[in-house]
């Protein structure tokens, strides 16, 4: 396997800062976020996150992109766009980049379920639209992805699979994602992974944790998400790994911490090292049983 970081994890950084740090702190590669995003001081994950390439002319920043990335020595895992899968334009846009940057694949996302539309509906359009871009992806010689993400109509590897069914899997891929599926799409992981076959193209890591809220007044606790560090968080890492080995995967897994109990620099040195000891303590436990 190779690592990478997700740069919408590395808010604090500049492009240069982030693949620089990542490079000696031993990363393979690296995950650019694409997208025009709010202004925000401090900077954040979401918002001012100064690892973030705008996607308004992101043409004229591909060749800094490549610069950056290959004068650090690492490879690139992908590419983090946000360009939704009926907004055709920028599909188009972020595809020709990957394709431009060598970068072979790139997200698409997909609509979220709160929109008041009905799910059917929206599946159907989304379907038409992840063909469009998988047929554009073809002609460039990249891979469009989708996530399996809480909130979106693709939150499962049922979902998804049902998504991308029949479409070439050289040009539509999905991304397995441990702490997505926490909050919502949890399905026994091996088996997921051999539903979806030929289309899991690339994993996401991080994790999670569900906490009660205050009681209200009848006595009704009410639970909610917070990221949480690799290590402790619901999402049993050592078992993920453990049946990415068992499916046969060995491509890249990207980190993307969204926790902030560790200072970043501390926190990426460290997920690094976790990965690795449990990619190498799982790949022998696999082969021991085989």
């Amino acid at each position: 396997m190779k690592f990478s970081v997700f740069t919408a994890s590395t808010p604090d950084w500049t492009p240069a800062e982030a693949a620089q740090t990542l490079a000696a702190q031993g990363w393979d590669g690296i995950e650019w976020r694409v997208i025009d995003q709010d202004d925000a001081t401090p900077p954040g994950f979401w918002a001012g996150n100064r690892a973030t390439w705008p996607l308004t002319g992101l043409e004229e920043s591909v060749p800094e992109i490549a610069r950056l990335t290959a004068e650090s020595g690492l490879e690139f895992s992908g590419i983090g766009g946000y360009a939704r899968c009926d907004d055709h334009e920028n599909v188009d846009r972020m595809l020709a980049a990957t394709a431009a940057l060598g970068a072979r694949q790139v997200r698409v996302t997909v609509p979220r379920t709160d929109s008041g539309d009905d799910y059917r509906e929206l599946f159907a359009s989304a379907r038409r639209d992840i063909e469009r871009a998988a047929a554009r992806a073809g002609e460039l010689g990249v891979k469009a992805l989708i996530e399996l993400h809480h909130e979106t109509i693709t939150p499962s590897a049922s979902a998804a699979f049902r998504m991308v069914d029949g479409i070439d899997p050289q040009t539509v891929g999905v991304i397995h994602d441990l702490g997505n599926l926490v909050i919502e799409g949890q399905e026994a992981t091996l088996a997921a992974f051999q539903l979806l076959g030929p289309y899991l193209a690339h994993v996401h890591v991080k994790n999670v944790v569900w906490l009660p809220g205050e009681p209200e007044a009848d006595g009704t606790v009410r639970w909610h998400h917070e990221w949480a560090p690799l290590r402790t968080g619901a999402g049993d890492v050592e078992a993920y790994f453990e049946a990415l080995h068992a499916f046969g995967y060995d491509g890249w897994v990207t980190a993307e911490d969204f926790s902030t109990e560790l200072p970043l620099a501390e926190r990426t040195r460290d997920n690094l090292a976790y990965l690795r000891e449990v990619d190498a303590s799982t790949r022998s436990l696999v082969a021991a049983r085989a």
